[in-house]
């Protein structure tokens, strides 16, 4: 635990987009400040701190954006801040400006960035769980997850009015390249027949024989939603339904980044603040190298190290709702 005191604080936001990032950076921000705090926005990711674009911030660089979606600090995968160089070069960037506070808003990948930073120059690091994939343990949300999953459901509910209308199948790809939860929750919601996700084994027979079972009690309408990093992905599972029941009327629909965008909802907004309040707070008290998330609605802080290990786990009893719901 770092024991110098912190003075200014620089954000940024890392990895993936998420709708709520520009309301954790608004916390952020305005917290830092109420402190008597110099903050600083970091664009790019990693990326603009090693190309030194860094700019200081007021309560101004922040009105107004609550509502949209994406960030304002823009966001960036970094390839130069796996090498030694990049790092040093970041943190004479920092340096020269006097920051010696990090919040760092994004997933694993980008903690995992923050915990090498932090340990190599002694800057405290806070981080903020911003990917809609709600894959990080520690957390009951990620920011960003609640706006995609309704996007995800509004979709799906349109396409099951054509679906309807034409007695087709319809295979609709979410997005979730290594995390199913997007795939499962807007399945559920939407009543799908069947969900495929990449934490269980997707088995082709049982897919077949469901529908088949399910043709021959004449249901109306059947809905595959289907993570996009699931083994066989939408348009393999359409090919295989033509073959095998080739009566069967299919048609794909990947819904793909809209998933990503749009205004937050209000879920996602009020847990962005809460987390950006809570990490400007965690690095005043000296708790750092933390991940600050919502567990049981109250706030819970997880150690870096653990947040890049540990995964959100789907446990069985999803497995048997979506069973006995789409029976």
């Amino acid at each position: 635990m770092c024991a110098k005191q912190v003075t200014k604080i620089g954000v940024l936001t890392s990895g993936g987009d998420a709708p709520g990032m520009n309301a954790a950076v608004r916390a952020v921000v305005r917290t830092g400040i109420y402190h008597g705090l110099e903050v600083f926005g970091i664009y790019r990711g990693y990326s603009g701190m090693i190309d030194d674009d860094i700019v200081q911030m007021n309560s101004r660089s922040v009105a107004n954006i609550i509502q949209r979606g994406g960030t304002i600090l823009k966001t960036a995968r970094s390839k130069d801040f796996f090498e030694i160089e990049g790092r040093e070069k970041a943190y004479k960037n920092l340096a020269k400006r006097g920051i010696n506070g990090l919040v760092i808003i994004g997933g694993d990948g980008s903690f995992r960035g923050a915990q090498k930073f932090s340990h190599e120059f002694d800057i405290p690091c806070i981080g903020i769980p911003g990917t809609i994939d709600k894959d990080i343990a520690g957390t009951d949300f990620t920011i960003g997850f609640d706006t995609a999953v309704n996007t995800a459901v509004e979709a799906i509910d349109k396409i099951r009015d054509t679906a309807d209308a034409h007695d087709r199948l319809f295979i609709v790809e979410v997005m979730g390249r290594d995390a199913g939860y997007i795939a499962l929750h807007s399945g559920i919601a939407t009543g799908a027949e069947n969900i495929l996700i990449p934490e269980a084994k997707t088995n082709i027979e049982e897919l077949v024989n469901s529908l088949t079972e399910k043709e021959k009690r004449q249901k109306l309408v059947n809905l595959i939603v289907v993570a996009e990093g699931d083994e066989f992905g939408a348009n393999e599972i359409a090919e295989v339904i033509r073959v095998r029941l080739p009566q069967t009327d299919t048609r794909v629909c990947i819904l793909g980044h809209i998933q990503r965008g749009g205004s937050p909802t209000c879920l996602d907004r009020l847990i962005a603040s809460r987390m950006g309040y809570h990490s400007v707070e965690c690095l005043l008290e000296g708790r750092n190298n933390v991940m600050v998330g919502i567990l049981n609605n109250k706030v819970h802080y997880t150690p870096l190290d653990k947040a890049v290990k540990a995964k959100q786990k789907i446990t069985d009893d999803w497995f048997k709702i979506v069973k006995i719901l789409a029976s």
